[in-house]
């Protein structure tokens, strides 16, 4: 990886303005491929009412967490405590939210209407830029997305962002795909993590169906998780790897697959998130989809 690479152009972003049903397996192939699609303005219902009443929401004490989460599946608000006064309203604005986003994704990218599975929305009312977190929860290093309690087994991680901040963008950097960046780094230098054995990923697998808290995680989600981590420790990808930067205005939609497209968040208040995993067989473009990049290069299977 060279300082060269890293000043060529890398066109990262495509912007929507209208779509068609007729569309979709593009956009599809798009994300797959590693772009991020935007919309200047949400294209699904997200009322003003509600966005200002998450301006007027404030992270102090103890009443809330860095983030407001909601699991749609289960319908639960995380991140409030139970005796605050805008904790039913907060529940019905995420729960909205949440609602919208998936009608909307099941129409826009038709391939993958049924085949999803509702991961959680949030809330991210915090100011990005300057935050004083460990290394390996910094948002400002590039990286990519695994789950340590809710391995995918394959599955890829799409999230549709929203900035809802009245004046100010939200600032990402990008980086190459994962199926162009990853086979060259891995000439180059050796990546892998400490894997379970057979019987401990056994055992974790048992525990797992008999409700126990052990997250049930495949060679890939464990290769995953050691590639966020050694992403954010390596000064020289940090530094040199291909990436562009990309500003989100006030009022705009995206999405990505986090897994895929290395991201880091520079700067930016007041955002909504829906997560959503999309298993491998609803994919359009599966040659390009981090597992079967992995299993490529390892020359076995990651996932089974």
């Amino acid at each position: 990886m060279t300082a060269t690479k890293a000043l060529e152009p890398l066109a990262a972003l495509v912007e929507v303005d209208a779509y068609s049903p007729d569309q979709a397996s593009w956009y599809c192939d798009q994300l797959e491929r590693g772009k991020v699609i935007s919309f200047k303005k949400a294209p699904f219902d997200f009322a003003d009412d509600d966005k200002s009443f998450l301006l007027s929401q404030k992270q102090t004490g103890s009443r809330f967490h860095k983030n407001i989460s909601y699991l749609p599946g289960i319908d639960i608000l995380k991140g409030v405590s139970s005796n605050s006064p805008d904790r039913a309203r907060l529940h019905q604005v995420m729960q909205h939210f949440s609602q919208e986003v998936t009608r909307f994704i099941s129409r826009f990218l038709a391939p993958y209407a049924g085949k999803l599975q509702l991961d959680f929305a949030s809330f991210r009312p915090l100011e990005e830029h300057g935050r004083d977190l460990p290394l390996h929860k910094r948002n400002d290093l590039l990286h990519v997305d695994a789950f340590p309690t809710r391995p995918t087994r394959g599955g890829r991680i799409l999230r549709v962002f929203a900035n809802i901040n009245p004046s100010v963008d939200r600032v990402w950097k990008v980086g190459e795909p994962f199926h162009d960046f990853l086979p060259e780094l891995m000439k180059a230098q050796s990546i892998d993590p400490p894997y379970r054995s057979s019987f401990g990923r056994t055992m974790a697998r048992v525990a797992n169906k008999i409700g126990l808290p052990v997250p049930d995680r495949s060679r890939y989600d464990e290769f995953m998780l050691h590639l966020h981590d050694w992403l954010k420790e390596n000064g020289d990808f940090q530094k040199n790897a291909r990436k562009a930067d990309l500003a989100f205005p006030p009022g705009c939609v995206w999405m990505v697959f986090t897994d895929g497209v290395p991201h880091a968040v520079m700067s930016g208040q007041f955002a909504l998130e829906q997560t959503f995993i999309v298993p491998p067989g609803a994919l359009v473009s599966p040659e390009a989809a981090p597992v079967r990049v992995l299993e490529t290069i390892k020359g076995m299977p990651m996932a089974s």
